[in-house]
């Protein structure tokens, strides 16, 4: 199988706009696993694409539920926290919702954790595996107000597109 990775610089300015960039983002990432078994190999290629993707992002990555902690995987970035435990932070706390968090300001938080001071939003989207949550997809950006509901359900989308890849 061939894919090709779009050099496209995507707008966000408009929820329409978001919506193209989601499905271009869904169509590549679909490429990139197809074929490809190994987890690690498959998160590492998804952060790199929606970082090098998607503008107004600092951070992209994932953790992975161990026991009662989240564990660093792959990401694009700066260095970031090793260890999160359930409930703290944002990538935490969706753990313990089992839900996607959309933050607009991370300062006004409760408990955030700031692994890079100039993070001023955060989208967090859990990842399921036979109905458990396995980890988390973590999204941070430098600019206030970066992430909405649109985002919440474009990344959703791609997160929909690992899980199957996961199943098979």
């Amino acid at each position: 199988m061939t894919f090709t990775i779009s050099d496209a610089a995507y707008a966000t300015n408009t929820p329409e706009a978001k919506h193209t960039m989601y499905a271009d983002l869904r169509s590549q990432l679909q490429g990139l696993l197809s074929g490809e078994s190994d987890f690690i190999a498959n998160t590492a290629n998804f952060s790199a694409l929606v970082f090098n993707s998607m503008p107004g992002l600092n951070w992209a990555g994932f953790y992975f539920l161990k026991g009662d902690e989240l564990v660093l995987g792959p990401f694009q970035g700066k260095p970031a926290c090793i260890r999160i435990k359930k409930g703290r932070g944002v990538c935490g706390t969706t753990v313990v919702e089992g839900k996607s968090i959309v933050v607009q300001d991370v300062h006004a938080f409760p408990g955030h954790i700031a692994c890079d001071v100039n993070s001023r939003s955060e989208l967090v989207v859990p990842i399921f595996a036979q109905g458990q949550i396995i980890g988390v997809f973590d999204l941070d950006s430098p600019l206030t107000g970066r992430f909405d509901e649109v985002d919440a359900q474009g990344v959703e989308s791609l997160v929909r597109v690992l899980e199957a890849a996961i199943a098979e």
